[in-house]
């Protein structure tokens, strides 16, 4: 939990005398609105004289619950990211702000290390304090089992949005929220944004544009190009615009990748205790950021061209098109389906592809299923046993160290809630509306056996997400991306490799076009090994980009 000391900070008069450069001076009476709740691409606020008042809505309403006097500032992350602001500022007496506009800030915080430390920090506490105390700008008002809660949720969880969910079932306060507004229970869901903005039965992606998360204009530019932002994308765009390269960072729906739905990693260098895949993804898209970096999603890449000799043209499934010199494919793979007739019925209502405390708080108290045998299982079983009254484990294969770490065995087999079921399939799945039951079948026996369970947990092989590459692009057999002396010469040519040397370690059959994680052809599936290849794979591109030159115009 943040503490109050965490979420403040006093500059001194030194220190903000060098930040007048970065801003304006503003004269304002006790009352003057400085920041609207739900404001997009807000402006930081310091504090010179008098003071100014934070206010936030509640359950209870909007309430006061801060100010800052001279030398300290006002927001939150949004005013990092451009994401909607959590809260309403005003001066709460006469007196001087200074008001640095968010392009400004942005730029103070990519060049100046010691204010960025400063603010990153200070921002971060304070988002995770709002969160902890229930503060949200955004509101979801959604019956718990429409699938549309699901995919709503999702998206804003894995972008750390803070939000309150309310069920029209549990109280009144959907209905008043509704009322207020003149909405009516068959427009649900309805996602309510700050003080005026109300979305109605809204996509993921208009939902996004409604946050803020994807305001990329069609024809934008960039150095580098990274299509996926799970550990790998997102250590690229942290390398390469630390190292003064412009990054435009995609991902179809949020930062993590596979990672992200990970409830604890607990072998990943420097995090003794562990750390959730999720929280991961947050600091290095903060981190990603406070570079230059625009991270966006969620967006989809459907096709990737050349466009004139030293360029590449990548194209959205929306019909945007950008450009680059240079492109780090890291789009991973995704889990695959059981192959059960009727399974995207279930997908959202009973089914779900990640184990994260979303999940966790629709199943409190029930009996739960999980599928698969690797690392990724594991920690979802372990995590949904704290909440779930029991779990069992299945998995085709004889035993689970074939393929799961050894710790993690070790505390499934010692878990009195989860039950290891081997050598089985599920084959197959019962419910009207929802998931309400499952059967299985031995492999070894042939005997079937049925489980009165609603939630199914699949981490399943993987499958990489390449459909959207050319034809052209050397892949295996399973469509896995080669890179480097993986790709024989006679591949090479059919390719249209057109430069005197070879590609580089992660270099794939087009120059400059680059494949790391998972969706590399011998990649070790690792969030450690996918971070290291995309933090060595920005020295390649750099070397690359200096052979041709120019800058795209």
């Amino acid at each position: 939990m943040v503490s109050r000391a965490e979420v403040n900070h006093n500059f001194t008069d030194a220190e903000l005398d060098e930040l007048r450069s970065f801003g304006t001076i503003e004269s304002h009476k006790a009352g003057d609105l400085l920041v609207e709740e739900g404001a997009m691409a807000p402006d930081c606020i310091v504090t010179l004289s008098g003071h100014t008042d934070i206010f936030a809505s509640t359950d209870e309403g909007r309430k006061r619950v801060g100010w800052m006097e001279r030398g300290q500032f006002a927001g939150d992350l949004s005013v990092l990211t451009g994401q909607r602001h959590l809260s309403r500022v005003e001066m709460g007496a006469d007196g001087e702000i200074l008001r640095i506009a968010h392009l400004d800030f942005q730029r103070l915080i990519a060049g100046n290390s010691h204010y960025s430390d400063i603010f990153v920090r200070v921002l971060s506490a304070r988002r995770e304090f709002s969160n902890h105390r229930g503060f949200a700008v955004t509101i979801v008002v959604v019956a718990a089992m429409d699938r549309s809660v699901y995919a709503l949720r999702d998206l804003l969880m894995k972008h750390g949005v803070a939000h309150r969910w309310f069920d029209p079932a549990d109280g009144p306060v959907a209905g008043h929220l509704m009322a207020e507004r003149g909405l009516t229970g068959d427009q649900l869901p309805v996602v309510i944004l700050g003080a005026a903005d109300v979305l109605v039965q809204p996509t993921p992606e208009q939902l996004a544009a409604g946050l803020g998360l994807d305001l990329l204009p069609d024809g934008a530019t960039a150095d580098v190009l990274v299509v996926g932002s799970g550990p790998g994308g997102l250590a690229a765009a942290v390398y390469a615009a630390s190292e003064g390269l412009t990054v435009i960072a995609l991902d179809s729906l949020a930062p993590g990748g596979q990672a992200g739905t990970s409830s604890k990693i607990e072998n990943y260098l420097g995090f003794p205790t562990g750390i959730s895949g999720n929280e991961l993804a947050r600091r290095a898209t903060v981190q990603a950021q406070k570079f230059g970096a625009r991270i966006v999603a969620p967006v989809r890449a459907s096709a990737i061209g050349r466009d004139g000799d030293d360029a590449y043209c990548l194209q959205l499934a929306d019909g945007r098109k950008l450009r680059s010199r240079a492109v780090v494919v890291a789009s991973g793979a995704q889990y695959q389906r059981l192959p059960i007739e009727g399974i995207e019925a279930y997908e959202g209502r009973g089914i779900y592809y990640g184990a994260t405390p979303m999940e966790a708080q629709l199943c409190g108290d029930a009996e739960v299923t999980v599928v698969g045998s690797g690392n990724s299982a594991g920690q979802g079983a372990i995590y949904l046993a704290s909440v779930a009254k029991k779990v069992h484990v299945i998995f085709r294969r004889g035993s689970l160290r074939e393929t799961m770490s050894e710790y993690l065995v070790k505390r499934l087999e010692e878990h009195p809630n989860i039950e290891i079921i081997p050598s089985t399939d599920v084959v197959g799945l019962h419910g009207e509306e929802r998931l309400s039951g499952l059967t299985y079948r031995c492999r070894e026996t042939g005997a079937e056996g049925h489980c009165d369970c609603g939630f199914l947990f699949l981490f399943l092989g993987a499958n990489p997400n390449t459909t959207w590459l050319p034809k052209e692009m050397v892949c295996d057999e399973r469509g896995f991306v080669k890179t480097g002396t993986d790709i024989a010469p006679l591949e090479l040519v059919k390719a249209g490799w057109s430069l005197d040397r070879m590609p580089s370690r992660y270099e794939t059959s087009w120059p400059r076009i680059y494949a790391i994680g998972d969706v590399r052809k011998g990649s070790v599936k690792r969030v450690a090994s996918s971070v290291g290849e995309g933090s060595v794979v920005v020295s390649d591109i750099h070397q690359a980009l200096a052979e041709i030159g120019a800058t795209l115009s």
